[in-house]
């Protein structure tokens, strides 16, 4: 049976994943250190699956890293593992840095300790391009991120371009736009907004609520995931997304009308509220 490693499995994306590819019979070694956006929860009905096996462990921590893949001797990994909220990334970059670089490189270091042939998937975000005012970003646009977690997502980029370059490692790196679905961690803005529509509190929106941003459903995530892992070419960045923008405010007028008109008593007294953008 074919057997891939995710790491950062029990988060949003991560599960959807896991999911996904143990519906097409994969063996999955699920690695995460359950940071405060893991949810072992996403996972629960797949504890007595033969084809899974979850690790509690850091990233950060290379020996036992080593010993998962010499155990298991997986053909590929996702990289998933990684903080990726830009406010808390303002408010705390350390994380960031500590998560999100050093977890990358000590991953590659386990790597090379194990087979650096082993297919590498490595998932990052379309905000290492920075703000683009017209248009959508290509694969050979210039990196220009504006916050701390972009930053931190652009620098474990490119450590991974050098090890491939130097070390002749086999990874690709995936862009993708704006994500979402089941398991998503509250704090991001289509989860927030559905949970304040719930508890009848006002849904905040950055600035005039203008902001544009191309959205896609996790699903199609994890299957354009499996496709790059398949078909993708070593060394290539593969930019993901589905075309389709929307500015803030129209997400959050969308989300109310459909309170309004499923569950009336939800959307009824709610409203947006614009708050200073970050």
């Amino acid at each position: 049976m074919k057997r891939v490693v995710v790491t950062g499995g029990a988060g949003f994306l991560g599960s959807n994943l896991i999911k996904y590819l143990l519906q097409k019979k994969y063996f999955v070694i699920n690695i995460d250190k359950l940071s405060y956006s893991s949810n072992p929860y996403n996972l629960k009905n797949l504890k007595k699956n033969k084809n899974y096996i979850f690790s509690k462990t850091d990233l950060n921590n290379k020996n036992k890293i080593t010993k998962i893949l010499k155990k298991y001797k997986p053909q590929g990994i996702f990289n998933l593992a990684a903080e990726t909220h830009v406010d808390r990334s303002i408010d705390n970059p350390k994380n960031f840095i500590t998560s999100n670089i050093l977890g990358t490189y000590n991953l590659l270091e386990a790597v090379l300790n194990y087979n650096k042939k082993i297919r590498i998937v490595h998932i990052s975000t379309d905000e290492v391009f920075g703000d683009l005012v017209k248009g959508r970003s290509r694969e050979n646009f210039p990196y220009n991120p504006s916050s701390p977690y972009a930053a931190s997502k652009a620098a474990a980029d490119h450590i991974i371009k050098s090890y491939i370059r130097t070390y002749k490692i086999n990874a690709i790196i995936s862009n993708c736009c704006n994500n979402y679905g089941p398991n998503q961690f509250p704090e991001k803005l289509i989860p927030k907004l559905i949970f304040n529509i719930i508890n009848n509190k006002p849904l905040p929106i950055y600035a005039k609520g203008k902001n544009s941003r191309e959205w896609m459903h996790v699903k199609d995530h994890c299957k354009a995931l499996l496709l790059i892992y398949l078909k993708g070419k070593t060394g290539e960045n593969y930019n993901i997304g589905s075309g389709k923008n929307h500015i803030n405010k129209d997400i959050a007028k969308k989300l109310i009308n459909i309170a309004k008109n499923k569950f009336p008593k939800l959307g009824k007294n709610v409203k947006i509220k614009f708050v200073k953008d970050r």
